[in-house]
């Protein structure tokens, strides 16, 4: 089974990078520009031989010589998911899929419970993107990743009156336990960053891997990855096999690295953030949204955590 789909984050008006999602620099270069944007939905609609979401794969039998489905996905939940995004893809006739981090909804920049039920009223796809956005969650315990799928889900689905079995890693930090985690907890389908069209699967769960769509991406990029060209498909594994090493290498050395580049190495948050729990981040106590269980696994590194 092959898929194309593309991995977003924010979109925003003018610059303006802090108004949705993570705030800082180094999550800046995940989010684009509204005119930006615009002109990728134009260039990829032209290009997607098939459009589809998740339950295309999940639900419907088509042949191995079909053409591949092209899935349009946004990470983190930010505000702009329902004030921008929902709109810009409902005008080009898709539906997205929109990966909620539990911990965040109702805070300033996110997106709201009633936002998230009229996303999924409006026809697109609602999962987790887990409860805290762990910086490095294949190195998180067996039980933390069992808490981190099982409790956002159950949030999502109390909140939605349905289950929700879809979901994506937060960071890229992909490895076969967090995806038999995710099937142990009733995920059905896990989206990762590995940038590759070929799905296969773990304990019953569906794992699909995307191509990430960062600020500075021209439009004909997107496109040629939404028509499947193998040149910028290689590209992308080529780097993100790089990537993978250095952090493989580099552990916390190499987040420390990147935060220096993007120059917020030095706020408080980051400091905060660094001296967190050896596995894959810190834990705080987290307030209770009325009526919904919320999780316990606090997301006071704000700065770190959103890719």
């Amino acid at each position: 089974m092959r898929t194309l789909a593309l991995g977003y984050h924010d979109v925003v008006d003018g610059g303006a990078w802090d108004t949705s999602g993570f705030p800082g620099p180094t999550h800046a270069t995940y989010k684009l520009d509204r005119r930006a944007f615009e002109q990728h939905l134009v260039a990829v609609s032209g290009a997607a031989r098939r459009r589809g979401t998740v339950r295309d794969l999940l639900y419907t039998r088509t042949p191995a010589s079909h053409q591949p489905p092209v899935l349009l996905t946004f990470d983190d939940g930010g505000a702009s998911a329902y004030s921008c995004i929902a709109d810009l893809l409902e005008r080009a006739g898709w539906r997205g899929h929109f990966f909620i981090i539990t911990d965040y909804l109702d805070r300033p920049g996110f997106v709201t419970t009633p936002q998230v039920r009229e996303l999924a009223a409006r026809g697109h796809v609602i999962g987790t993107h887990s409860c805290s956005h762990p910086t490095r969650m294949a190195s998180c315990s067996w039980d933390r990743l069992i808490q981190e799928w099982t409790t956002s889900a159950a949030i999502l689905s109390e909140l939605l009156g349905e289950p929700v079995r879809i979901a994506s890693v937060p960071g890229g930090a992909y490895s076969s336990r967090v995806a038999e985690a995710a099937a142990v907890a009733g995920i059905t389908a896990l989206f990762t960053s590995e940038p590759t069209s070929r799905c296969h699967q773990v304990d019953g769960c569906l794992v699909v891997g995307r191509y990430s769509l960062r600020r500075g991406t021209p439009a004909r990029i997107a496109a040629a990855l939404a028509s499947g060209r193998l040149l910028p498909r290689l590209a992308q594994l080529c780097f993100w096999n790089c990537k993978k090493l250095a952090k493989a290498v580099g552990g916390e050395r190499y987040l420390a690295l990147r935060r220096m580049v993007y120059g917020a190495a030095s706020t408080q948050v980051d400091r905060t953030a660094s001296r967190g729990l050896p596995d894959c981040g810190p834990r705080t106590q987290e307030g209770q949204q009325p009526g919904v269980q919320r999780s316990h696994v606090a997301g006071e590194q704000v700065r770190r955590q959103g890719e």
